[in-house]
């Protein structure tokens, strides 16, 4: 098959959990006899189009700010989708997978796929709702009108999670919803040894709101109370990354929290995460949660919030985490308990970890894709 995935964001060029299941599907793919071609904006050095590891990548668009003033910029987003016509226009493949955010990549690709004739599989990895009235104020009527007329552009629909499978179905869709989670190199993660780094609790995910990383640091300053020496590591960048770095000297916390920026390096992300206790996932919306199984994985249990977009919660049970209320106080007690358990947790942790192996994943999105080519998937 022709694969084409379309998302504006390109590992390792920016690192998140959307860009990073393109990227592991893709070589896969890739590997098992696909031409596979990934779109992106370009923001690398060099030629526009480039090969590695069996995978295209294509840079298209102009590289405008993401964010503007903390939010997902829409000018971006609209010059993605826009960009990303004709360059497909060109192109005939049997499968485009685009990503469902920023939403008018989706509309563009629903119009080569009509010009074309070829199915257009949106993967879904959030669904707002009325989170969007939170995030732009009375604008959120527009962002959650522009999510719902995504919702129909396709009956190929990916779920990354049962949280967003269950919110898709609230937009109104019938249920034609397949959900295929992301992924971990068990393989890999196994052959990385630990860091001479050490700390108590881990973080990595954007700095944006959402991440609710504040509900962190200020259960971090709880701990700090009968723990001193309490270490923490957080890795990322983003829109809030100026207001934590305050607040942490507010909470007098500069030698108890560390924050290291991006760690393009996955090897290195994985081996300061195995010199770890535990995982902290403070989220209030997670569309799975691909640094938490990642931690699983490297036997360390996780805290997580009960919000109801977080699917995070889909990770832990008793033996693997807390999920934890969304105070501070709760927070610090959650973590603190995980503190005493970690030995006990460390084994369930990797067991419920290697449902998620990505060699078991390529292969289920491999039977999709050759579903809908075949007619056989709605």
């Amino acid at each position: 098959m022709r694969i084409a995935y379309i998302y504006d964001a390109v590992y390792p060029y920016r690192i998140g959990g959307v860009e990073r299941r393109i990227y592991e599907l893709a070589w896969r793919l890739a590997e098992r006899g696909h031409e596979v071609h990934v779109y992106g904006i370009k923001e690398w050095d060099g030629a526009s189009s480039f090969e590695k590891d069996g995978v295209f990548y294509h840079g298209i668009g102009n590289a405008l700010p993401f964010y503007v003033n903390g939010r997902r910029a829409v000018r971006e987003a609209v010059s993605f989708g826009w960009s990303a016509l004709k360059p497909l226009l060109r192109e005939r493949f049997d499968i485009i997978d685009c990503q469902n955010f920023p939403y008018f990549n989706c509309f563009s690709m629903a119009f080569i796929s009509w010009v074309k004739g070829n199915p257009l599989i949106i993967t879904w990895h959030e669904v707002w709702g009325d989170y969007w009235y939170e995030y732009l104020g009375n604008l959120g009527f527009f962002g959650k009108l522009v999510e719902k007329m995504t919702s129909k552009l396709s009956t190929h629909v990916v779920a990354v999670s049962e949280v967003t499978k269950k919110n898709f179905s609230s937009l109104g869709c019938p249920d034609y919803v397949t959900v295929i989670y992301n992924g971990i190199d068990l393989k890999k993660l196994d052959s990385i040894s630990h860091s001479d780094l050490i700390s108590d609790i881990f973080f990595a995910g954007r700095l944006v709101k959402e991440k609710n990383v504040d509900l962190l640091v200020r259960s971090v300053e709880i701990i700090k109370r009968g723990l001193p020496g309490i270490r923490v590591f957080i890795v990322g960048e983003g829109p809030e990354m100026g207001k934590l770095r305050n607040l942490v000297q507010q909470c007098d916390l500069d030698n108890n929290i560390s924050f290291l920026g991006v760690i393009p390096d996955s090897d290195t992300l994985i081996s300061l995460m195995k010199s770890s206790k535990l995982f902290a996932s403070p989220s209030i919306r997670e569309g799975f949660g691909m640094a938490a199984a990642e931690a699983l994985a490297c036997g360390l249990p996780l805290v997580t919030c009960n919000a109801p977009e977080n699917a995070v919660k889909d990770l832990i049970d008793e033996k693997t985490g807390i999920i934890s209320n969304r105070t501070p106080e709760a927070f610090a007690g959650a973590i603190l308990e995980v503190l005493m358990r970690r030995d006990e947790m460390t084994l369930d942790c990797k067991n419920l970890a290697r449902r998620y192996d990505w060699e078991k994943i390529v292969a289920e999105i491999e039977d999709y894709y050759m579903s809908v080519v075949s007619g056989q998937s709605r």
